[in-house]
């Protein structure tokens, strides 16, 4: 430092005041440090850094006072390099680099810098979290890219949730969308209802769901596209046991395929098991058909506290399109009255339309083919379009 070229050489001090109680050694009085006859200017130069420093935070007022402690505790007690530049007045030398004088010279340029570049201490761990919240937010832009998918669910057996999948899947495509339909009944009837034998595939959603094997092996091309079945299924919910995210198998195979369709539609099996909680958690939009008897009715209850947990612990954004009256026989007091209890108790959430009973609808398996295909013109064909005009209508395209 600057400094040091002013002290003077080592002598004897001239009142050595700690030696008078012992003898004075020499070798001691020549290594004893200087003392100056007039005031260190070390001594100059911590009262000018005790003034300076203040003045420095006094001259900031665009930050408060607790920006300075959190400051002062990142930066550490090291001195502020703006004090040496009074070694300058005193040798002409300065080991500190140019723009720490503009800092005293011109206050005001050196605030804007700091106001615009400063960092703060939550600033310091901000920016890889961010970036990573970023990162997962830039695929959901793309909304475009998403299909409907919607589940149809019921715990209750012959209530024509097959029935109901497929026609109203073939009621799409009639529109225009593309549609692939997901068969997750163990039965394989919606398999069989497009003329495949669930005995005989090689592959099924059982190798998806267990295996992982990618779900565009599996989809065979009919009226619609479908993901098929097999009696696999049956050991898919005990296979899956020690599996990992197993309730979101289904979501992630989707991945892979949604993009190319408009709507996905689920088949699900009559329980409330692994497989339709695996539906639930990949659809976003859940159809109930139900038949117009009372026992059928009850299972309403078990299935919204399910849809409730699946809402409150898996998917969050679930919900019901509606409610389906299925195989109505407008012939009986008891079905007239089921339908009164359903508009009673679940408003605008039960389906205008009305699914009537038809021996239609138990021959078109038979051809391997839709009711729509099998006879366009009946009146079991325009119940499910104009069931497809309404959730259109709703809002589902």
């Amino acid at each position: 430092m600057g400094f040091l070229s002013r002290k003077k050489k080592n002598q004897p001090p001239t009142e050595p005041e700690r030696f008078e109680r012992e003898s004075v050694d020499h070798d001691l009085v020549d290594r004893a440090p200087a003392v100056a006859e007039e005031p260190h200017p070390i001594v100059e130069e911590l009262e000018q850094m005790e003034q300076a420093v203040p003045e420095r935070r006094f001259d900031r007022d665009s930050y408060e006072e607790d920006e300075y402690e959190r400051d002062d505790e990142l930066d550490g007690p090291a001195v502020e390099p703006r004090s040496f530049e009074e070694d300058e007045q005193f040798d002409g030398e300065s080991e500190v680099e140019q723009p720490v004088n503009a800092e005293h010279g011109e206050a005001e340029p050196k605030e804007e810098e700091e106001d615009d570049g400063r960092m703060k201490a939550v600033d310091l761990i901000a920016p890889t979290r961010l970036d990573f919240i970023k990162r997962e937010e830039e695929p959901e832009q793309d909304e475009t890219a998403h299909a409907e998918v919607i589940a149809f669910a019921n715990q209750k057996g012959g209530v024509a949730k097959t029935t109901t999948t497929l026609n109203l899947a073939v009621a799409f495509a009639e529109s225009g969308y593309r549609v692939l339909c997901i068969d997750l009944d163990p039965q394989g009837n919606l398999t069989m209802s497009q003329g495949i034998d669930p005995d005989k595939v090689e592959k099924s959603l059982y190798d998806v769901l267990v295996n992982d094997v990618p779900i565009s092996e599996i989809i065979v091309k009919r009226e619609i596209d479908i993901a098929v079945a097999s009696i696999d299924l049956a050991g898919a919910e005990i296979a899956m046991s020690t599996k990992i995210g197993r309730e979101r198998s289904l979501e992630k195979a989707l991945k892979e395929v949604i993009a190319d369709y408009d709507f996905v539609c689920i088949d699900t099996p009559p329980s409330l098991g692994l497989l339709t909680i695996n539906a639930l958690t990949a659809a976003n939009k859940v159809i109930v058909p139900v038949q117009c008897e009372y026992l059928s009715m009850r299972g309403l209850v078990q299935l919204q506290n399910t849809l409730r947990m699946i809402q409150e612990n898996l998917n969050p954004d679930v919900r019901i399109e509606g409610i389906l009256p299925t195989m109505l026989d407008t012939r009986t007091i008891h079905a007239k009255e089921a339908v009164e209890i359903l508009e009673e108790n679940f408003g605008d959430l039960v389906f205008r339309s009305r699914i009537r009973k038809a021996i239609k609808f138990a021959e078109a398996p038979v051809k391997g083919s839709s009711v729509l295909k099998y006879d366009s013109g009946s009146s079991a064909a325009n119940y499910y379009r104009e069931l497809a005009k309404e959730v259109l209508a709703n809002g589902s395209a």
